[in-house]
């Protein structure tokens, strides 16, 4: 009687085990799905939050309304998601994944070259918008201040050197 029990408390324990396998692979992609759910609100607040700053002029170190340098702005953008990024932008160019020019999406960052006399990327941008190989980004210029550019724009397009994905 007792192995009877111990075989029916097993088999109970082996199928019950069983179910468990099935619910937490379901578990397993709520949470992703959750967890890009999760990016894209991020994505969209980040672009957002930086959009807030259109208009404001450039000052080089910069973070606030009062002035903006390009760092500065993606730096304090992402900031605002408690996401925490190099203050300079050669060294955010090292952080996240690589991408080539048809992989940049919204909520990549773009860097550029643009000092002919330096050989060092210089300037970043947050890319707001990528339909059909139209990218927009946010940046802060040092002749207008925080605007949207494109980077179907010759002079982006020649001083463009990588997007990277930190989200």
């Amino acid at each position: 009687m007792k192995k009877i029990l111990l075989l029916t408390f097993l088999s109970f324990l082996l199928i019950s085990c069983g179910s468990s396998k099935s619910s937490s692979s379901s578990k397993t992609t709520k949470v992703e799905r959750t967890s890009k759910s999760n990016s894209y609100k991020k994505t969209e607040s980040i672009i957002s939050y930086a959009k807030t700053f259109k208009g404001t002029r450039y000052k080089f170190g910069g973070t606030t309304k009062k002035g903006m340098d390009c760092s500065g702005l993606v730096y304090t953008s992402f900031l605002k998601e408690k996401i925490s990024l190099p203050r300079v932008s050669r060294d955010m160019a090292k952080k996240g994944k690589r991408l080539s020019k048809d992989k940049i999406s919204k909520g990549d960052l773009v860097f550029f070259k643009t000092n002919k006399n330096k050989n060092v990327i210089n300037h970043v941008g947050l890319v707001v918008e990528s339909k059909r190989g139209n990218i927009l980004f946010i940046h802060s210029s040092s002749s207008r201040g925080v605007i949207v550019s494109s980077l179907d724009e010759k002079y982006w397009r020649n001083a463009f050197v990588e997007g990277r994905r930190v989200l």
